[in-house]
């Protein structure tokens, strides 16, 4: 996430200002902490015990909410508000996800029972999760290279990082009932990096077109000056795009300069 928002900066010219750069970083702090304090997978050996674990209703549920979340937002959000807001596209990457991370996972059970002399070929598991992937995958790329054909380069990748993070840490909790050998400790530890992710969400989300540097934040506290705002080239011109198109009924002022 640093990387891409540090190259960003430097190779395509996209702002990041200083509310951006501390959102970076408590997104990553968020999610370290709630990496730390996620208890351990519980061990699958074999397609078997992990076709068991799908077929089970709990995560049967939890699966049926993420496809249903990710057709409303593909067929009716996407097309309305896609182009406009940062968090479409991101959270139909993120959702989907929750099924590639699944798939390696399984297709990685599944390579090792091949060198191990198991017959996985013929499991039919072992293509459901082929084919899984490859849609997923798919899906992940096209939507994330819409996603950054519109927005700033430096906020698509944290946002994205965070919210796939947390779904997938989610999806493997439910998946493999993790949260029943949970301590308290790891309860609050987890809570606690997940509104540190929110928070740092927030501040790269909300301020992104605050012109906010170490150089003129002693300027703007002591004055209370408000905050110029700057855009990217991208936001520039989908603007002058949208404004090209003037209503007919409109007066139009034509100015000779000599």
């Amino acid at each position: 996430v640093l990387c891409s928002a540090i190259l960003s900066s430097y190779l395509l010219g996209e702002r990041l200002n200083l509310l951006g750069k501390l959102g970076c970083m408590l997104s990553l702090l968020g999610s370290t902490v709630m990496v730390i304090h996620a208890p351990e997978d519980e061990e699958v050996t074999t397609l078997d015990e992990l076709l068991s674990k799908l077929k089970e209703p709990g995560f049967l549920t939890y699966a049926a909410i993420l496809l249903a979340v990710c057709f409303l937002l593909i067929f009716y959000l996407a097309p309305r508000y896609g182009q406009n807001n940062i968090l479409i596209y991101l959270t139909i990457c993120s959702v989907i996800g929750a099924f590639s991370v699944s798939s390696v996972k399984g297709l990685g059970i599944a390579i090792k029972g091949f060198f191990a002399g198991q017959p996985v070929l013929q499991h039919p598991l072992t293509w459901i999760l082929v084919i899984t992937l490859v849609a997923s995958i798919t899906t992940q790329i096209n939507y994330l290279n819409k996603s950054l054909d519109i927005f700033n380069t430096s906020l698509v990748f944290p946002i994205y990082y965070v919210l796939f993070t947390t779904i997938v840490i989610t999806t493997s909790i439910i998946l493999f009932k993790e949260w029943v050998t949970m301590t308290v400790v790891d309860i609050i530890g987890t809570i606690c990096g997940f509104l540190t992710i929110i928070l740092g969400v927030f501040l790269l989300h909300a301020f992104k077109d605050m012109d906010v540097s170490f150089e003129n934040l002693p300027q703007v506290l002591q004055n209370g000056q408000q905050v110029p705002v700057t855009r990217d080239d991208k936001n520039i011109l989908i603007e002058v795009d949208n404004a090209s198109i003037a209503p007919e009924d409109k007066p139009k002022v034509c100015t000779i300069s000599t």
